[in-house]
C-alpha cells in the first residue's frame, strides 16, 4: 500500500521541484502509511520515507508501516527531523499548509534553519481524489453498514421517540456492527426540524403524521460512508409529500445521467434544474454533492461553483433536498463511485416512499 501511494507522492514532489515533505496532517498521515495510532509525522524524500513517532506507538508503527522505516523523535521532533534532512543534504521541505497552525510554522522555521519552508496545499489530498480497489472495497462495507443501520432504524422510529434517542440508537447499532463510530454528528430532523439540513438530534419529541430525515455515515476501517433517507411516521401533509416525490425525481434523474468528464457544475445542475423547474429553487440551498472518502467531506465538489472534471475512482454523495422554514424537508442522499461510463452506487437503501405506523 505504502509503495505505491509514496510513489505517487513523489511525482507530485518532482512537479513541484521538492526535495521532501513533512506530513502532519493525521488523515494524510493515516493514508500514506496506515498507521492508525494518534502522534506522528511522515517524512519523505525522493530516496527515503520515514515515520516519526514516539516511544508508545514504535511496535504498532512497525506493524501497520509497511515500507516506512520507523524512528522515536525522542524529546525533540524539529531535533529529530533536522538531523534526517541534514543525513539528505536537503534544503527545501515541503509543509501542509492547512494542516499546521502559525505558532507551529514558526518553531519550524526557526529550529530547522537553514532549510526553507515551503508551503503546500492539497499535495496529499489530490492524491486521495482517486480510490483504488482496496479502498473503494472498504467504502462499500461501511456504505452496507449503513445500509444495514437504516433497515434497522425503521424498526425503531415511532412518534413519541426523541431525536436524541434514535440517534444514540442509530450510532449504537454501527459501533455494535464494526464501525469505530459515525463519520460525523449524526442528524436526526423531524417535523418542522426536517427543513434545518444540517439538524443534528435534540431533545424534540417525533410526532405523528411528520417526515424525520436520518443523515449519517459509518466511521469503519478509516473511511466514511454518508446516506440520508427521510421517512413518514404516518400520513404525513400532502404538501411534503409532494416534495418528497420532486427529491426523488431530482436524485434519481442525476444518478441515471451522471457521468465521468461532467464537471461538478454540470453534475449539480442535474439535479438542480428538476429541483427548479417544480418552483422549489430556492428552497434548495446547498449543494448536490460532494467528495467522499477517509474524511466525510473532501474533494471533488458536486456544486454550482465547481469546475472540477468527475474522473474515474471519484467517489461523491448525490443529495438534493427542498427544505420549507415551519413546515419541514426533504433530503434523499446516496454514494457513489465515478465509473468509465457512468456510475456504481455503494448505498443501496431503498429510496420508495415510507410511512411507519
Amino acid at each position: 500500500m505504502a509503495s505505491t501511494r509514496v510513489t505517487r507522492l513523489r511525482e507530485a514532489m518532482t512537479s513541484q521541484q521538492i526535495e521532501a515533505v513533512l506530513i502532519t496532517g493525521e488523515v494524510n498521515r493515516r493514508y500514506l502509511t496506515g498507521f492508525t495510532g494518534s502522534s506522528g509525522y511522515v517524512l519523505i524524500t525522493h530516496q527515503q520515507a520515514w515515520l516519526l513517532t514516539d516511544f508508545r506507538y514504535l511496535t504498532q508503527a512497525a506493524e501497520q508501516a509497511s515500507g516506512f522505516e520507523i524512528i522515536d523523535h525522542g524529546a525533540s521532533v524539529t531535533g529529530t527531523i533536522q538531523s534526517l534532512l541534514k543525513q539528505g543534504n536537503i534544503e527545501r521541505l515541503g509543509f501542509e499548509e492547512e494542516q499546521m497552525v502559525f505558532a507551529t510554522y514558526r518553531s519550524y522555521e526557526r529550529e530547522l534553519q537553514p532549510v526553507t519552508l515551503v508551503p503546500l496545499s492539497g499535495l496529499v489530498e489530490e492524491l486521495r481524489i482517486f480510490k483504488d480497489d482496496e479502498e473503494l472495497a472498504i467504502m462499500k462495507e461501511a456504505a452496507e453498514l449503513a445500509d444495514r443501520t437504516f433497515l434497522h432504524m425503521l424498526n425503531v422510529l415511532k412518534p413519541g421517540m426523541s431525536e436524541w434517542d434514535a440517534a444514540l440508537e442509530l450510532e449504537t447499532f454501527m459501533k455494535k456492527n464494526g464501525a469505530t463510530g459515525p463519520s460525523f454528528d449524526t442528524i436526526i430532523a423531524s417535523g418542522e426540524r426536517s427543513a434545518l439540513p444540517h439538524g443534528r438530534a435534540s431533545e424534540r419529541i417525533m410526532q405523528a403524521n411528520e417526515l424525520v430525515t436520518m443523515d449519517f455515515g459509518a466511521l469503519y476501517k478509516g473511511y466514511c460512508s454518508d446516506i440520508t433517507r427521510t421517512v413518514a411516521l404516518g400520513t404525513p401533509s400532502a404538501k411534503l409529500r409532494e416534495i418528497y416525490d420532486i427529491v426523488l425525481e431530482a436524485q434519481l434523474h442525476t444518478l441515471e445521467f451522471l457521468r465521468p468528464g461532467m464537471t461538478g457544475r454540470e453534475a449539480d445542475a442535474l439535479a438542480r434544474d428538476v429541483i427548479t423547474r417544480y418552483g422549489y429553487g430556492e428552497q434548495f440551498g446547498h449543494s448536490t454533492g460532494h467528495g467522499l472518502g477517509m474524511e466525510v467531506h473532501e474533494a471533488p465538489r458536486v456544486s454550482k461553483a465547481s469546475d472540477t472534471v468527475l474522473k474515474p475512482g471519484m467517489v461523491v454523495t448525490v443529495e438534493p433536498g427542498i427544505y420549507l422554514p415551519g413546515i419541514g424537508g426533504v433530503r434523499i442522499e446516496d454514494d457513489v463511485v465515478i465509473t468509465e461510463t457512468g456510475i456504481r452506487r455503494l448505498t443501496e437503501s431503498t429510496k420508495e416512499f415510507i410511512s411507519l405506523g
